[in-house]
This record gives structure tokens, sequence and C-alpha cells, in this order.
């Protein structure tokens, strides 16, 4: 069983960094690379680029709950939660949806 996840490829689970800016402040996000991987696909079908969506995310995020507390581990369970609930998405444009699918 535990095959399927020790086999993984190394590069899956190396850190990237990645340079954004939230709120007007120049930043690093350090993420692995599957989780990029994730929120690059989650940019794109929200028409957006991961850069853009991250800002909009953090924005978002301050203005429902004032503060955050950890925002890798947001970004992480975000990804999470879009993996295990697909139909989340279901609410976008067509366009998005065929932009993403035509890639």
């Amino acid at each position: 069983m535990c095959e399927i996840f020790a086999g993984q490829d190394p590069a899956t689970y190396a850190h990237i960094s990645r340079s954004v800016r939230l709120a007007g402040h120049a930043t690093s996000i350090r993420l692995e690379a599957s989780f990029w991987d994730i929120l690059d696909e989650i940019a794109v079908r929200q028409g957006l680029t991961t850069p853009r969506f991250l800002s909009t995310l953090y924005d978002e995020v301050l203005e429902l709950h004032g503060h955050i507390s950890n925002f890798t581990s947001l970004l992480r369970v975000a990804c999470v939660l879009y993996l295990r609930r697909p139909e989340l998405m279901a609410h976008l444009p067509e366009a998005m949806l065929e932009t993403t699918a035509a890639e």
C-alpha cells in the first residue's frame, strides 16, 4: 500500500518558492511542486494568472476574516478542497471551462 506514496517522483514534493505581491507587499511563498501545479490549474479555471489569483484570494480572506495566520497552509488546504470538491468549480462560466479543456 505505501509503495504508491513512497514511490513518488521526488520532484513532485520538492519545495519551490515563488515571488508574489500580496496586499501591496512583495513576498515569497514556498510550497511543494504539486501544490503549485494545482494552484496554477485553479488560477486558469478562474481566468487569472497564478499571482493574480493568489493576490485576490489573499484580499478576500482578509476581507472575510480580518487577518491571515498562515497563508501557505490556507493554500494547501484550498488545493485539497479543490481536489475533493470539484463541484465547487461548477459555477464558472463555460468559456473558462472550455479554455481549460483546450489546454
